[in-house]
């Protein structure tokens, strides 16, 4: 058979499979429709968000994913910095602690281009930082001893950003104390003073616009709380330590930062 011919069976052969293969329309679940225009913090179909670019034409297996973004970073990164990493093989020193949301789309090493070694780096549901408790807390307590004390880290930044899913849960908790999930609900209502003060300065404004109110005013709850750390504070009255907020806004393209 001669090349063109091939490439003619194969476009038809392709042509056919999309013409039978079903639309992704066809085969996700309807959401359900609900009364009331309030998200829940729990739905019981599933979220799809856009494709990703890199497999967008050809779905990889999970590892061969890992093992492809391995290589890359391998060849256009470590390759190129092997004087970094060689530093970096000695030990660490970085200048930053981030608590930035777990959310996908919020990566702060992208969104703030820190390289290898530069940001000490906690990722939870809505970067959020809870009072000193030894007992509740005692990982994030950990995390934060670990870089102020053995670290030396000079600036703790909490991030939080637009359209956050743990904020618009903590927003959407009700006062009857009922519960829908194990966990989240509990963690978020670590930001209560924050949903508190905006309900009550923002009640008139809609639901969307509370919630990017509190994704700040949930930033400032969790900047006070590392305030009750005693290593933090006294790094504050030491002046060796510096407390940070920001606000990454990936619709409008944005990022505000300020300091307390």
């Amino acid at each position: 058979m001669s090349t063109a011919a091939a490439i003619s069976s194969l476009c038809f052969a392709l042509s056919k499979a999309a013409a039978v293969r079903p639309t992704v329309a066809s085969v996700l679940p309807t959401p359900p429709q609900h009364s009331s225009p309030a998200p829940r913090l729990i739905r019981n179909f599933p979220v799809f968000a856009a494709p990703s670019t890199l497999t967008a034409a050809v779905e990889m297996e999970p590892v061969e994913r890992l093992r492809s973004g391995f290589d890359y970073f391998k060849k256009e990164i470590y390759e190129k910095k092997l004087e970094l990493f060689s530093q970096l093989a000695e030990g660490q020193s970085p200048k930053f602690m981030v608590f930035a949301c777990a959310d996908s789309r919020v990566c702060p090493s992208v969104v703030l281009n820190f390289q290898p070694g530069e940001a000490f780096t906690v990722r939870n549901i809505a970067n959020m930082v809870p009072p000193y408790d030894q007992i509740k807390y005692a990982g994030v307590g950990a995390a934060i001893e670990y870089a102020v004390i053995q670290l030396k880290v000079e600036n703790i930044t909490v991030i939080g950003h637009s359209r956050c899913g743990g904020i618009k849960g903590l927003m959407s908790i009700t006062d009857d104390s009922s519960t829908s999930t194990d966990f989240i609900e509990d963690w978020v209502k670590i930001c209560t003073p924050a949903r508190d003060k905006v309900k009550k300065e923002y009640a008139s404004l809609p639901f969307a616009d509370q919630c990017t109110k509190c994704e700040k005013e949930a930033v400032n709850v969790s900047l006070e709380n590392l305030k009750t750390y005693p290593f933090v504070k006294e790094g504050l009255e030491k002046k060796t330590l510096k407390l940070i907020g920001g606000h990454y806004d990936f619709v409008k393209g944005n990022f505000e930062t300020w300091e307390i």
